[in-house]
């Protein structure tokens, strides 16, 4: 079933899809955070980065963590903003929350694509959660010598209250406590990202999650999952939609809703902008 507007019609469906489910297991992307208020250019991105945009010419905030800074002193200037304003603060609109009141009492969990943590923000049951591509708020050892994360929130807020000239003072440089190599963002970039003990723990309770209602009544209910990273979130819930035919795949993507033929007469499709629905709901 296809929607391309958003209706009284398609709240009661997926309103009563959820109320139906014996489990809930939400996929969340980018355009969760999108439809949050967490846009990385634009107004918000010039407002931040102004001094960085005149230098550089950068287009938005992701282009600019790319570039290679001559300093690390400029590099953490410009990161400390950029963690700042994506895992400190909180974004504008409350689709987080409106996600989790939709579940509210449902047996659920959270697979998600992005690193900013909106939903620890909101509220969510840490246990509920796994996070596969790491969080804004962790740094690790650039090597990686060891397969640790840290907590970067105080040193962070020293950054963006200290830094001048586009330069954050040398002595908050992070390096890595074990081999003094330089520390890097845990964010799944490359080889080096660091699944510390944390996320292994979060990846088990998924795994557990999915085994314990693979033949249930499973709703999947992916929210602004775009093509970018598709064998984390999108391609497993087909998977998933296709081998229980109890399950239900919900994909609300404005213009990226589709599922294979296998799986049409189970899926509802909304072609329609994420916020609408989620505030319709």
């Amino acid at each position: 079933m296809q929607f391309t507007e958003v209706s009284s019609e398609l709240a009661a469906l997926l309103k009563a899809k959820i109320a139906d489910a014996d489990a809930v297991l939400i996929g969340a992307g980018a355009g969760l955070s999108t439809a949050a208020g967490f846009d990385y250019s634009g107004e918000r991105f010039s407002k931040v980065f102004s001094d960085f945009i005149a230098k550089y010419h950068f287009r938005d905030m992701y282009s600019g963590g790319f570039y290679p800074f001559r300093t690390p002193e400029e590099k953490w200037a410009y990161w400390s903003r950029y963690i700042f304003i994506n895992r400190y603060q909180d974004p504008p609109r409350p689709v987080y929350a409106q996600v989790l009141k939709l579940v509210a009492g449902k047996d659920f969990f959270v697979l998600t694509t992005n690193v900013d943590h909106c939903f620890q923000k909101a509220g969510i049951d840490k246990t509920r959660l796994f996070y596969t591509q790491g969080d804004y708020g962790l740094w690790q050892c650039s090597v990686p010598c060891h397969r640790r994360t840290y907590d970067n929130e105080e040193t962070v807020l020293k950054m963006v209250e200290r830094q001048t000239n586009m330069r954050v003072p040398s002595d908050l440089i992070p390096r890595c406590p074990k081999c003094g190599a330089p520390m890097a963002m845990n964010l799944r970039s490359d080889d080096t990202f660091v699944e510390d003990y944390g996320w292994h723990e979060a990846a088990t309770r998924y795994t557990d999650f999915v085994n314990a209602h693979k033949d249930g009544k499973l709703l999947l209910l992916e929210l602004g999952v775009g093509s970018n990273t598709p064998g984390i979130i999108k391609y497993p819930f087909w998977r998933l939609t296709y081998q229980n035919p109890n399950a239900t795949y919900v994909c609300i993507n404005f213009g990226e809703a589709e599922c294979p033929k296998e799986i049409e007469d189970r899926a509802i499709l909304v072609n329609a902008d994420l916020a609408e629905v989620l505030e319709a709901l």
